[in-house]
């Protein structure tokens, strides 16, 4: 087995977890993503929101695994795959043979087919996505200090947030923590606590997936931020002047897509069945369906659990994921065979401000300051490495003493004139 070769595509939780899971194996490993850092998407909203530096939640990947000879990484798009012939195409051409292979690659945002909003309404799944809607709020506010036209000002103040989960949430909180306690002293000519944040949710309350306890919470801890929370009906039509949310048109020069995902095409490649949301359906020890030398695994996979529920999209279930996958591989090459994947539920963590979150631990339900100190140590807890740990705890305790956002940075090349 030491010739084994293992070929992981994408660098996430679940790919990450089953490389370093591997270490010792005596096997071959070449890790294949199209960017080439590893990103903790959980805080990924925090850049988009002036909290956090983009080198804060992302790393290289080579360096991570620069001590590692048997691993090779390569940055490259896959485009599909010969299972037949054992082998990953890449889009440059290259092409990877491979004796076990493992698909760990993640879904997007999903537009329930338009597309076409996607340019006005960007999602929250990249740095380039996060920079691109840090950039769109504070120029916002900039095009606003000159504005002269009242109606062209409202609009400019009006920060649209669709699709009330997790991400959705955590972004309209802190939009409205920026606007009407870090910038206000900073503008001359716009009060920015006049500012609108409107989060708007096609079913009846924020946060589904919570305890109707907990979603009730967070409401009201919204309200308390001053966000708009719209329940019930959907948005329509999305545009570069505003939405629609049935008969009401609001104009908006900021909206932010936090409404649905799409699987990535790993269904396709292998001619396998998928799931509503394209998610490849695996086997109970996550392969494929009759490739019992392919793995899916992470937010591209649907995994049943025993109760009937499909295993969530989180971190901890991809992390999860990846060291069974290693645990398997270990297995066969011991000539044993691996018993099937059993997630274990760690909790459910979603942050609304400052000082206030939910956690759902089962039987431990928790709320408020407590709540918020438990997200932010679990986060940092899954942060790669002490100096990225240190880092993103010294901006949290900044910005948690001096309410200051520190990365108000308007970058890339969009300006004010570029984005009229």
């Amino acid at each position: 087995m030491a010739d084994h070769h293992v070929v992981v595509v994408g660098g996430g939780f679940g790919g990450l977890q089953l490389v370093n899971d591997l270490k010792g194996a005596g096997i071959r490993i070449t890790l294949v993503d199209r960017r080439n850092h590893h990103l903790f998407q959980p805080l990924l909203y925090q850049v988009a929101t002036t909290i956090l530096s983009t080198s804060e939640i992302a790393w290289p990947i080579r360096h991570l695994y620069s001590d590692r000879p048997e691993v090779t990484t390569l940055l490259g798009d896959v485009s599909g795959v010969d299972t037949g012939a054992k082998s990953v195409l890449l889009r440059d051409g290259n092409v990877l043979r491979y004796d076990t292979l493992v698909l760990a690659t993640g879904a997007t945002h999903a537009y329930f087919g338009r597309d076409d909003w996607e340019p006005v309404a960007p999602g929250l799944k990249t740095l380039e996505d996060a920079t691109t809607i840090r950039r769109r709020v504070l120029l916002a506010f900039e095009r606003a200090e000159t504005a002269s036209d009242p109606a062209e000002r409202d609009a400019l103040l009006t920060f649209i947030v669709i699709g009330a989960g997790p991400t959705g949430v955590e972004l309209a909180g802190i939009i409205a923590e920026l606007a009407h306690k870090t910038l206000p002293k900073e503008f001359r000519n716009i009060d920015t606590r006049k500012a609108r944040v409107i989060l708007v949710e096609a079913g009846p309350r924020v946060l589904p997936t919570f305890v109707p306890e907990l979603s009730d919470y967070a409401l009201k801890a919204l309200n308390d931020l001053g966000v708009e929370v719209r329940l019930g009906k959907p948005v329509t039509e999305c545009t570069a002047e505003g939405v629609q949310i049935g008969e009401e048109f609001i104009g908006s020069r900021t909206i932010s897509w936090a409404a649905g995902v799409q699987a990535s095409p790993a269904a396709k490649w292998l001619g396998i069945p998928a799931d509503r949301a394209g998610r490849a359906v695996v086997e109970k020890d996550l392969t494929a369906p009759g490739l019992p030398d392919v793995f899916v695994i992470g937010d591209t996979a649907s995994v049943m659990q025993e109760s009937g529920a499909p295993v969530p999209g989180v971190a901890p279930a991809a992390k999860q994921q990846g060291a069974f996958v290693a645990k398997v591989i270990h297995a066969r090459m011991k000539g044993g065979t691996p018993p099937v994947f059993k997630y274990r539920h760690q909790g459910s963590l979603a942050t609304i401000g400052r000082s206030a979150a939910i956690a759902d631990f089962g039987r431990i339900k928790l709320k408020g300051g407590l709540a918020w100190w438990i997200w932010g140590i679990a986060h940092i807890y899954f942060l790669i490495g002490t100096r990225s740990r240190f880092a993103v705890a010294w901006s949290w305790l900044w910005i948690y003493l001096s309410g200051q956002h520190s990365a108000r940075l308007i970058t890339q090349r969009e300006t004010i004139a570029d984005e009229k």
